[in-house]
């Protein structure tokens, strides 16, 4: 039986992280590994949410990490193209400010497709 691909994997490994549209705890590792090459390679943490409709308890875990490594290392730390909804729940658990995510003019928004 062939498993699926992992939803993380791309052929470019540049530039932001892409997430998918749910991050699960499953694959919680796999996005942690790409945040450290990121911030060693780029020197940035930089994650594109445009996707992504719910993060997972771990997914939640491991980005507040990532935030505060990136202070801690003083690199850019950020999470673009976030969906209304998906802040609006990161707001409403109280992690918007922990994110970096202290109002929606704070990251860029694309208006998504209808």
């Amino acid at each position: 039986m062939d498993l699926p691909l992992n939803p993380l994997d791309g052929v470019d490994h540049t530039g932001p992280i892409r997430l998918p549209a749910n991050v699960t705890t499953v694959l919680a590792e796999d996005l942690r590994a790409r945040i450290v090459l990121a911030a060693d390679r780029d020197a940035a943490i930089i994650l594109d949410a445009i996707d992504t409709e719910s993060l997972g308890q771990a997914a939640l875990q491991l980005l507040v990490a990532a935030g505060h490594e990136a202070e801690r290392l003083e690199i850019p730390f950020a999470i673009q193209n976030i969906r209304s909804t998906l802040f609006d729940r990161l707001e409403t658990l109280g992690l918007a400010d922990t994110l970096g995510l202290n109002s929606q003019t704070d990251f860029t928004q694309k208006e998504l497709p209808q």
